[in-house]
């Protein structure tokens, strides 16, 4: 998995790269496995806090390395594969493992997210992107559809109109464009630093309710309305009175940094 994808974990935040620098990022068979594996173990880490996701070199992902599929990639027949339980095939997974972590992932994004790319972002609870950053959804240009749930990530993100015209055209927009246009949360000089300091403001709140804002955001506009609130009542009622719950209060009380548990 190191030689496409590196994790470093330092006081609860995973700093995960996409490490295929000399090909822009570009995702073959070995990357898809690579992404799939560092989320899964990642997700199950009770003492995690918040990821940050970004690229080596000089982009984030340059999207899927066609050359190399087409090359006879001993990996690429497996890509259409489900994971038993997994509503995604393996290629899917590597984007949607990301919304399947329970602590907030930030998508760090610079040079360019095409395709690919930008489909493993959009699955990213945020994306803090470079003003002249490049993003595209970039599968008309080959006679495709987005394919690794773009199709589900993106529409959650910005209007049904504006997803369909970038998906008809495949055009570039910068980092700045994306802010606007929601693709992004917002633009910033130097996006993972930003989100690595932003991974450590989260991880200092308590464990326990950050994964529940995640859980609970996720499921609004998925399930319906009566669903989603008894979630919200169901999350809170586990929190309140909860051992870090009462240090988190006793912490502001006190004027002094929390000391948490890990979530059970």
């Amino acid at each position: 998995m190191a030689d496409r994808v590196s994790i470093g974990i330092e006081a609860g935040v995973a700093d995960v790269r996409l490490a295929r620098p000399e090909k822009l990022n570009a995702v073959d068979g070995a990357m898809v496995e690579a992404l799939v594996a560092a989320g899964e173990r990642l997700a199950a880490d009770r003492s995690l806090r918040a990821v940050v996701l970004s690229g080596e070199g000089r982009a984030f992902c340059a999207g899927i390395d066609l050359a190399s599929l087409a090359g006879g990639d001993p990996t690429a027949r497996s890509l259409f594969e489900r994971a038993p339980g997994s509503p995604a095939n393996l290629a899917q997974r590597a984007a949607w493992v990301w919304t399947e972590v329970p602590v907030p992932v930030i998508a760090a994004v610079h040079g360019v997210a095409f395709g690919a790319g930008l489909q493993i972002a959009l699955a990213a609870d945020l994306r803090l992107v470079a003003p002249d950053a490049r993003l595209s959804v970039m599968e008309v240009r080959w006679g495709l559809v987005p394919d690794m749930t773009g199709s589900q990530t993106l529409r959650r993100l910005v209007r049904l109109d504006v997803a369909k015209e970038l998906a008809f055209t495949g055009r570039i927009v910068s980092g700045a464009e994306a802010a606007l246009l929601g693709l992004a949360t917002r633009a910033c000089e130097d996006p993972r630093a930003r989100a690595l300091e932003l991974a450590r403001e989260i991880a200092g709140h308590e464990p326990n309710a950050v994964r529940a804002a995640k859980r609970l955001f996720d499921a609004s506009g998925v399930v319906d309305v009566e669903s989603g609130l008894r979630l919200e009542e169901e999350l809170q009622r586990g929190l309140l009175g909860g051992a870090n719950q009462r240090e988190a209060l006793r912490a502001h009380a006190e004027k002094r940094a929390p000391v948490f548990r890990d979530p059970d």
